[in-house]
Order: structure tokens, then sequence, then C-alpha cells
């Protein structure tokens, strides 16, 4: 059970949350800017933004299973008190939250009404911090600091 577990929460991550991450990422690049914008952009595309737009949030959803299978294998394991499982978890929810709270709704701003670009530059960013956090959980599912 242990493995078909481990093999369903690493399969929803890399899917899931991979092109969460993805989409997120590129949305920026896609979205359009306000018609006074100085910056030429020839590769916007509203269709990619809102496409992007919907991956990002329909994977945002589905990568829920994540940790849910990762808590459910953490548990199995006898493992929910080791620190790397603790921080993961926090962190897990760090990116979900800030996926919910803020990429996903700038993205919505962004293709309802665009700027000079100011709102792009923030998704560009925050959208890299995401992916930072998502970035330390893998290496603390490698490193497993404090495991026993």
């Amino acid at each position: 059970m242990q493995k078909v577990l481990l093999s369903i929460h690493v399969l929803v991550a890399i899917i899931f949350v991979g092109g969460s991450a993805v989409a997120a990422s590129l949305f920026p690049r896609y979205a359009p800017l306000a018609e006074t914008a100085a910056v030429p952009a020839p590769e916007r595309n509203i269709a990619v933004a809102k496409a992007f737009h919907r991956i990002t949030g329909t994977y945002a959803v589905l990568a829920l299973t994540v940790p849910i299978v990762g808590i459910a294998l953490a548990a199995l394991q006898g493992r929910m008190g080791e620190i790397w499982i603790t921080i993961s978890m926090g962190l897990t929810f760090a990116a979900g939250g800030l996926l919910a709270a803020f990429i996903h709704p700038l993205q919505r701003e962004a293709l309802n009404r665009p700027d000079d670009g100011q709102r792009l530059r923030t998704l560009s960013m925050t959208s890299g911090i995401y992916n930072l956090l998502w970035a330390a959980v893998v290496i603390l599912m490698i490193a497993r600091p404090g495991a026993h």
C-alpha cells in the first residue's frame, strides 16, 4: 500500500503541481497589456493567457490530492512527527495560499483590466516564489532532514 500511495503522491505532484507552476510562470508572457503600455509585446495572446489561467486554477484544485495522499502516506509510515514532514506541510500550505490568494486572482485581474505591466511583474515574482516553495518541498522530500 505504501508503494501505491507514494506512486500516486509523486505522479500527482509532477502532473498537477508541475502543471500549475508552469502555467503560472508562463501567464505573464502572454497576458494583455493596456493600450498605453510602451512595451512592445508581439507574443501577447489573450487566448493563451486565458488557457494558462484555467490551467493554473484547475490544476491547483486537483493538486490538493498531493498533500492529502502525502499525509496518508506519512501516517501509514509513522512519520507524522518528523520535522521534514512538518516543514513540508507548512511550505505546501504557504504555496497553496499564495496561489489561491494572490496568483490566481491577479491573473484574473490582468485579463479583465490590463495595466502597463506592473501587475504582470508582480505575477512573475509571485510565481517565482511559488516555484521556489515547491522546490524546497522537493528538496525536503529527498533529503529528509531529521528522519529516523
